[in-house]
C-alpha cells in the first residue's frame, strides 16, 4: 500500500517548546536520557504484530509534541527501530503514534465518545428478536475489513494525540504526549506504525510502506496510579486490565509492553516511557 503524503507542519510547531514545570528537560527531544536499553538485549524477536483498530488516520502531522489541549499527565514516549534480523538502527523510517485521551475520546471521532460510541452498555434481550433458522444465510468468501482490522473515515477535524516523526542515525525518536486514558474493552494502550522506504521532502513524508503495525501497553501498577488523578478520574467507562486485554499477548517488550519511569510517589510530575520495536523491513504489515 502506498501512503498518502503527510502534510508537515509549520517549523514553529514541529520545534520542541519548554516542558514548564514538568519533570522533562527543555532538550528532552535531543535525546538526553529518552534513549532506549542498548546492547545486546536490543535484538529480539520481532515484535508483536496487532490490529490497527479503527481510528488511525493515515495523514497525520509531522510533529514530536502531540499534546495540544488534552490535560493528562505528562509522558515522553522513546522508540528504538532496529531491524529485528541485523539488530541495526533503522534510520529515516517514519514513525506514527495516536491514542485516545485521558476519558478515552480519539481525536478525528469525538462523535464516538468513549471508545466506542460512548453510550451505555445493551441491557435485555431485544423484543423483536429474529426466530428460526434463516434461510438466505450468505455464501461465498466474505468481503470487506477483517474484524477488528481497518478504519473508519474521520467525522472530525480535529487531531490531537496523534503525529508522526522520523528516526535518527540510532533508530530513535521521542514524542511528547500525555498518559492515555481508556474505554470500554480495551486497557491503556498507544498504537503505532513504522513506515519504511518513503520520501522525506520539505512537504512531509510520502510512500513507502508499513513494516510494523502495533500498541504499546502500560503496567497497572501505573495506570492504577494515573487513575487517581483528574482527568482520570473523571473516566466512568469500565476498565480492561492488561491481562484481560485481548490484543496484549503477555510477552512483555516483544508484546509491546512499555519501560516506565516515574516518580512513585507523585506520578503527575509525568512518566518517561522507553521500548526497542524489532522490525522486518522488507515486508508489510498494515494492521
Amino acid at each position: 500500500m502506498t501512503r498518502r503524503k503527510v502534510v508537515a507542519v509549520g517549523a514553529g510547531a514541529v520545534a520542541a517548546a519548554g516542558l514548564g514545570g514538568s519533570v522533562f528537560a527543555a532538550n528532552a527531544f535531543a535525546g538526553e536520557k529518552t534513549d532506549t536499553s542498548s546492547g545486546a538485549e536490543d535484538c529480539y524477536k520481532l515484535t508483536s504484530e496487532t490490529v490497527e483498530g479503527p481510528y488511525y488516520i493515515d495523514a497525520d502531522k509531522i510533529r514530536r509534541d502531540v499534546t495540544e489541549d488534552r490535560e493528562g499527565i505528562p509522558l515522553l514516549l522513546a522508540v528504538k527501530v532496529i531491524d529485528s534480523e541485523t539488530c541495526r538502527p533503522i534510520r529515516n523510517a517514519a514513525v506514527d503514534i495516536w491514542h485516545c485521551d485521558a476519558v478515552g475520546v480519539y481525536s478525528g471521532y469525538e462523535d464516538q465518545g468513549n471508545g466506542d460510541g460512548g453510550g451505555p452498555a445493551p441491557t435485555g434481550a431485544p423484543t423483536d428478536a429474529p426466530t428460526g433458522t434463516p434461510t438466505d444465510a450468505p455464501t461465498g468468501t466474505p468481503t470487506g475489513p477483517p474484524p477488528g482490522g481497518g478504519h473508519q473515515e474521520p467525522t472530525d477535524d480535529e487531531r490531537y494525540l496523534r503525529g508522526t516523526w522520523r528516526t535518527d542515525r540510532h533508530g530513535q525518536v521521542t514524542f511528547r504526549t500525555v498518559f492515555p486514558g481508556w474505554y470500554r474493552g480495551r486497557c491503556v494502550h498507544i498504537h503505532t506504525k513504522v513506515h519504511v522506504d518513503g520520501e522525506w521532502t520539505d512537504a512531509g513524508y510520502e510512500g513507502g510502506h508499513a513494516c510494523h503495525t502495533g500498541q504499546f501497553f502500560f503496567d497497572e501498577e501505573s495506570v492504577l496510579a494515573s487513575a487517581e488523578l483528574e482527568p482520570y478520574v473523571s473516566n466512568a467507562a469500565e476498565r480492561t486490565t492488561l491481562d484481560e486485554d485481548t490484543i496484549y499477548d503477555g510477552s512483555g517488550t516483544q508484546g509491546g509492553l512499555l519501560r516506565l519511569r516515574y516518580d512513585k510517589k507523585d506520578i503527575a510530575k509525568g512518566v518517561r516511557a522507553t521500548i526497542t520495536v524489532g522490525v522486518d523491513p522488507e515486508t508489510s504489515n498494515n494492521g
